[in-house]
């Protein structure tokens, strides 16, 4: 049978609640036995393996925790001990882990996310399922090459191109733009498509010897939006600035000028959107070219950080950096 091996983070797929219908819980209270002993023939579908990673809520995400995880993935895939991996996680940063080690495994072998909207106590708990869904892609040989995958609520979506859109929504994940990577029901796969930019083994990123990733801030653009917040996040040490601008990445004439004068002194400013969809179009509405901000193209605010974070890593600049936005 195929090897598959679980590192569970915590988040809500392990969550605990004082009884089936309360809406408050705490994150990641079950370790990783647990959760595979609660779905009903998970062991028929791969020889499983378990490691309790982290136990913690998805908000307390960091870059530290990152860097481990990559590591401990790429690990056990050269060592050849796992056939595929399935990351249990919170969903408020799935998006923005799937997509870290999206760009920095080297494994042509599956990575898939899952976690839940429910926590494992609530009446009609999605994460059994979605375990059972993720743990069938990571062992099927047809999800190799298509980099990290999130299967939550019988969808599969790329890491590039998922989103969570709901705050309570059991159908929160959505890939806007690109669609679905394909579809899981009770552990059979359907694809659709492959990823249309670079992932894992294709990328420039490796963090094998990394100990942080630079600081990178997002400030939310908004009307009457404040300087003096450029200016704050420059002087705090931020290497880059992620702008979640209006409309098409649209910030005042104020803050551009704020952030046209961080960038002469080595800050990279990305021009992103708080919209839900869409491009960032380069010399669109902003003179890209001539205050040097780069367009995120396709990615959220969010994204857009990890990606700006890995460039810095690995000493790009410029318009490697704008190439990489169309690239990755």
């Amino acid at each position: 049978m195929t090897r598959v091996h679980i590192l569970a983070t915590g988040g809500t797929i392990a969550g605990t609640a004082r009884s089936e219908v309360d809406p408050g819980y705490r994150a990641g209270g079950l370790g990783v036995g647990a959760l595979i002993d609660g779905v009903p023939g998970l062991r028929s579908v791969a020889t499983l393996t378990g490691e309790q990673f982290s136990q913690l809520g998805s908000q307390d995400m960091n870059d530290d925790v990152w860097l481990r995880l990559a590591a401990r993935v790429n690990a056990l895939f050269s060592a050849n001990e796992a056939d595929g991996i399935v990351i249990t996680h919170g969903t408020d940063t799935a998006e923005e882990t799937a997509y870290l080690l999206h760009l920095a495994v080297k494994s042509e072998r599956p990575v898939v996310l899952t976690g839940s909207m429910r926590p494992a106590t609530a009446l009609s708990a999605d994460g059994p399922l979605n375990l059972f869904n993720a743990v069938s892609v990571a062992a099927d040989p047809h999800a190799w090459g298509r980099g990290v995958i999130v299967a939550v609520n019988d969808d599969l979506h790329s890491a590039r191109d998922v989103t969570k859109s709901s705050t309570t929504d059991v159908q929160s994940f959505v890939s806007p733009g690109a669609g679905l990577l394909g579809t899981a029901s009770y552990g059979h796969a359907r694809y659709f498509r492959r990823p249309t930019h670079l992932h894992t083994n294709a990328t420039e990123f490796s963090l094998d010897g990394k100990d942080f990733l630079p600081r990178v801030d997002i400030l939310y653009a908004h009307a009457n939006m404040p300087v003096d917040m450029v200016r704050a996040s420059a002087s705090l040490g931020s290497r880059g600035i992620v702008i979640a601008g209006m409309g098409n990445g649209n910030i005042s004439t104020g803050v551009a000028q704020a952030l046209a004068d961080i960038v002469s002194s080595g800050v990279v400013v990305v021009r992103s959107s708080r919209v839900g969809s869409g491009d960032v179009g380069r010399n669109i509405e902003i003179d890209d070219d001539g205050l040097n901000f780069v367009a995120s193209d396709q990615l959220n605010p969010q994204k857009s950080r990890v990606l700006l974070q890995l460039c810095l890593a690995h000493g790009l600049n410029g318009g490697a950096i704008q190439d990489a936005f169309y690239r990755y």
